[in-house]
């Protein structure tokens, strides 16, 4: 199952008690205050994993306490500190606070750490109040709350490239051919229930590729799947835009090609102005050459480049691969491979 959002509640250690005691030994009658300080509460951290891709396992464990303080003890002993907790999070983790909506932390690499609670002070014994003037104080602290936040975890993967397309566009069975992802792939709309991804070697080079769900006319209102699953390309440095020209889609390409534009641009502006590709699939079921035409004419339109493939049997495969490839890595660093190799 991918979960990609959940709401967690975590708590820090709160600090242990100060101690009131006094030093009571044989000939030492007047031994003085002896309490020792509490011991500070256990944070909790947030630590991103490569061993996880999805919040599945906070969705069922959705509460996370740190342990309290030990209370300090006689003879100026102070208490153990708690134990901190690591919560571990998969790379592209954004943590906010659920009650205000502030942004905490985005978790783009593995390994980053991020405390989120702290734990609380341990409270002063009452040695810590003695003084000259005061030589027997009786006052002692109580230790401090740790901290308690409700926050809301999304994800948003983190690929090089992301595929937008209508249902059945053939976007899973593109990402199988250039790449070792193995998506379910069926002949009806919505196969793509949530999103994967694929690593495309090109040369000596690799960069990853989204397939995300489908998108329908009307989306950006919850028609069809929505667009819950476009934040998943919002990081990505290039979107693929694959339409299907085959008659067997019973629609207008060009028409498919606007309508994707205007769900992107109704989710988030930035998307329809990212750098794309489009393609042309299944061109080898399509009959009339002026379907593709038109999608091409559509992408010359918005100064896109354009490509024609068929998913099923190969064609154009290597010199797509290649485009996505040098559109992703920097002019400098050409990627050095031979198309059709």
């Amino acid at each position: 199952m991918f979960i990609d959002e959940v709401i967690i509640t975590v708590k820090a250690g709160d600090g242990g008690n100060g101690c009131l005691a006094f030093r009571r030994e044989k000939f030492v009658p007047r031994g003085g205050p002896s309490g020792g300080d509490g011991g500070w509460g256990g944070d909790v951290v947030l630590e991103s994993s490569e061993h996880y891709n999805t919040l599945l396992h906070l969705r069922f464990n959705p509460e996370h306490t740190a342990q309290r303080g030990r209370h300090g003890e006689g003879s100026k002993r102070t208490g153990r500190d708690g134990e901190s907790i690591k919560v571990a999070v998969p790379v592209g983790t954004i943590v906010y606070n659920a009650e205000t909506g502030e942004r905490l932390f985005d978790f783009t690499a593995p390994g980053q750490s991020f405390t989120v609670a702290h734990g609380g002070r341990g409270g002063r014994g009452n040695a810590r109040f003695a003084t000259s003037t005061h030589q027997a104080p009786t006052e002692h602290e109580e230790g401090k709350p740790g901290e308690f936040f409700r926050l809301r975890l999304e994800l948003k993967l983190l690929a090089d490239a992301g595929l937008v397309g209508f249902p059945n566009a053939g976007k899973s069975t593109l990402i199988s051919r250039l790449s070792a992802a193995k998506p379910k792939i069926a002949d009806y709309p919505f196969t793509t229930l949530e999103p994967s991804l694929g690593v495309v070697e090109v040369g000596d080079r690799t960069f990853v590729l989204a397939d995300i769900p489908g998108l329908i006319e009307g989306a950006h209102e919850g028609h069809g799947l929505g667009t819950q699953f476009l934040r998943h390309i919002e990081r990505t440095k290039l979107l693929v835009h694959l339409v299907d020209v085959s008659e067997e889609s019973g629609r207008d390409p060009a028409h498919d090609f606007d309508v994707i534009l205007e769900e992107l641009a109704s989710f988030n502006p930035e998307l329809a102005r990212k750098p794309m590709i489009v393609v042309a699939n299944k061109i080898d079921v399509c009959q009339d050459p002026k379907r593709i035409d038109a999608v091409k004419a559509k992408a010359r339109e918005h100064g896109l480049s354009f490509y024609a493939i068929s998913a099923v049997t190969g064609t154009g495969l290597d010199e797509l691969r290649y485009a996505i490839g040098m559109k992703i890595f920097s002019t400098v660093e050409r990627v050095t491979i031979a198309v059709g190799s």
